[in-house]
């Protein structure tokens, strides 16, 4: 660990004689690159020169302590001790940035909430699911834009597909894949039972161009006229898109703009997105069969949160969380939800970070 970080400081050092000569100060890609760079290590940087000030100072406190004034001795061993704590949450803490960063986390994604078992009751509570991310996304300042929008006539939400962007969505919300299970008295119910429902949710970064090897010849491009919820009609071209992936048989339909041309954009942007995300898919069962995310196996089909309203109630059953403030939880506030997620895949990947 140590010849690691050592390594890093060396790097720091160099970016930092870097950024004063005038080569680099004269290319604004340079400084930007370097900049970006320079501030991703300087956490790491910092807290590795407290820790050799800290192990410093133990060093001659244990001088200390060998002194022949017991007064003085007794002050260097209650230095001992408050030094030797800090020094162990320094190594803690260094060997949690030493963690190898997800490259996805800078990364917009594609939100996709689809209702499942349930009938109406799972597309209320898909649409009420949507809602607390993009209140999330409120509180956090990124830009929500909805793909497609599939409404009942109640309104629930049969299927929705959103683009979220800003400053790591990614690394915020990739856990949130998976089966979501919701349990409460539907308003259509007169003996006050409880129905339990659930709704998907799948969570995928952005593709890049660079990213996708996506060939014309392998799409197969349907336009068609749109048509709203009640047979109503959208308009009366053929606005309509429907895009096939022929090597997959993956489909995404696409209908939610007037313009065909804005409607296959938006197509072309999910399917990126769901290839990309079956391409990590493979390679990671590739790399190793035990490597699991956060979402357990990765299946979606697979229950990683139950919403219970009548005890004002959410289970995260990965974790074994449970927090009773529902109420607080679709008013966006899911941090309290998103952090112990993060700090369990931290310590995860920290078993197999070397110098543990």
């Amino acid at each position: 660990m140590f010849s690691k970080l050592e390594d890093v400081e060396k790097r720091y050092e160099e970016i930092e004689a870097l950024l004063a000569t005038p080569e680099v100060l004269a290319s604004h890609t340079h400084v930007t690159r370097l900049s970006k760079e320079r501030s991703d290590i300087a956490g790491v940087v910092e807290t590795y020169r407290r820790f050799l000030k800290v192990s410093a100072e133990i060093a001659d406190s244990k001088e200390m302590a060998q002194d022949s004034d017991a007064e003085v001795r007794e002050m260097a061993r209650e230095e001992i001790d408050v030094l030797s704590g800090e020094l162990e949450a320094l190594k803690e803490r260094l060997m949690v940035l030493l963690i190898p960063k997800d490259p996805l986390d800078e990364k917009n994604i594609i939100l996709e909430i689809r209702a499942g078992t349930g009938g109406e009751e799972a597309a209320l509570f898909a649409a009420q699911l949507f809602r607390m991310y993009v209140r999330y996304a409120e509180l956090r300042r990124w830009k929500v834009e909805i793909m497609s929008q599939h409404e009942t006539g109640l309104g629930g939400c049969k299927e929705v597909i959103a683009m979220i962007s800003g400053s790591r969505v990614y690394s915020r919300l990739k856990f949130e894949s998976g089966v979501h299970r919701v349990q409460r008295v539907p308003e259509t119910e007169t003996q006050g039972r409880v129905h339990t429902s659930a709704v998907t949710v799948a969570v995928m970064p952005e593709a890049d161009e660079v990213e996708v090897d996506m060939a014309d010849r392998d799409l197969k491009i349907d336009v068609y006229r749109s048509s709203g919820p009640g047979g109503q009609s959208v308009n009366t071209t053929d606005s309509a898109v429907r895009i096939t992936h022929l090597p997959t048989g993956l489909v995404v339909t696409i209908q939610d703009e007037k313009s065909q041309h804005k409607n296959k954009a938006k197509a072309l942007k999910v399917l990126k997105a769901r290839l990309y995300e079956r391409q990590r898919a493979e390679q990671q069962a590739e790399i190793s069969e035990k490597r699991k995310s956060m979402v357990g196996t990765g299946d979606r089909s697979e229950r990683i949160r139950t919403y219970n309203f009548p005890q004002n109630r959410l289970t995260d059953h990965r974790i074994s969380l449970t927090l009773y403030k529902l109420d607080q939880i679709f008013e966006g506030n899911i941090d309290s939800v998103i952090e112990p997620l993060n700090a369990d895949m931290q310590a995860e990947a920290m078993k197999s970070t070397p110098g543990k």
